[in-house]
């Protein structure tokens, strides 16, 4: 009785789970492949969800009827905040980019990347004598891999096409893997410094190409995902004990201007994603 005396009395957060429900069942439903049929040029799930999070963009900005009411206002917003949190999971996954969308979103990370490279560039001057050799072999190919990752993505703005895509494609998972060997070769540094100064440096770098990744495979078919996957030979679940989530949190925070706390979701998400693709 409880449970439907709080339904009753607490309608706009109950509709609010109810449709923050529905929006992660589809995303779970998208992501296995399952459409439930065509809806104009998308799906019936993607319809749903697209529904579903706009009903709850409405809810959240729906002025309370007790405005005066600390407990009420305090109620409004943590509503706006999973409404928030709602419309951004079901983003990297649920479609509806084009291709040049993200081959844009992806030269609009060349910035960040580029400073994160630049980082790495001189992060071996912070290190003792013996761990410098080891971070400078492991990253050494970090410069020429973003100029052609960012090379390819800008070609692939130019002319989106399978064959461009394709190549773009290969190169996220080579930088992808560079990085993923890069914190293997972390654990080799001893000193506790130097391995602080090795893993945030790598880390920025691995941010800016998870989201790539993430950015890529999204407009990517399931044959070629599964393909990408294939050529990942160090997967997220060997390196995830070196990866630093709040400062990836900060980097997708600053580059979409959003709060942490909802970055923070996101690249959650979307690691989550790629594990689940076999990366």
């Amino acid at each position: 009785m409880n449970s439907i005396s709080n339904i009753w009395n607490h309608p706009k957060t109950s509709a609010a789970g109810l449709l923050i429900a529905v929006v992660t069942v589809a995303t779970v439903l998208s992501q296995q492949g399952i459409t439930l049929g065509t809806a104009g040029s998308g799906t019936v799930v993607t319809l749903v969800s697209a529904l579903a999070t706009a009903l709850l963009g409405l809810l959240a900005r729906d002025p309370d009827a007790a405005p005066s009411r600390s407990s009420s206002a305090g109620s409004t917003a943590k509503l706006g905040v999973w409404a928030l949190i709602a419309l951004l999971l079901p983003a990297p996954f649920l479609g509806g980019c084009s291709g040049t969308t993200v081959a844009q979103d992806i030269v609009n990370w060349t910035p960040a990347l580029e400073s994160a490279v630049a980082t790495v560039d001189s992060t071996a001057a912070l290190l003792a004598p013996q761990d410098a050799p080891i971070f400078a072999a492991a990253t050494a190919g970090f410069d020429a891999a973003s100029q052609l990752l960012v090379a390819q993505a800008k070609a692939y703005l130019a002319n989106p096409a399978q064959s461009v895509l394709a190549e773009l494609q290969t190169q996220v998972v080579t930088f992808q893997q560079q990085v993923n060997a890069a914190l293997l070769s972390a654990a080799k540094v001893t000193n506790p410094t130097s391995q602080a100064h090795v893993l945030n440096a790598i880390n920025a770098v691995g941010t800016v190409v998870s989201a790539i990744l993430a950015l890529v495979t999204s407009v990517s078919s399931k044959a070629a995902v599964a393909r990408m996957a294939a050529q990942s030979a160090i997967k997220l679940a060997a390196v995830r004990p070196f990866q630093d989530e709040s400062n990836a949190a900060s980097i997708v925070a600053g580059h979409y201007s959003e709060p942490v706390e909802l970055a923070r979701v996101q690249f959650r998400q979307a690691e989550l994603s790629a594990a689940q693709a076999g990366f």
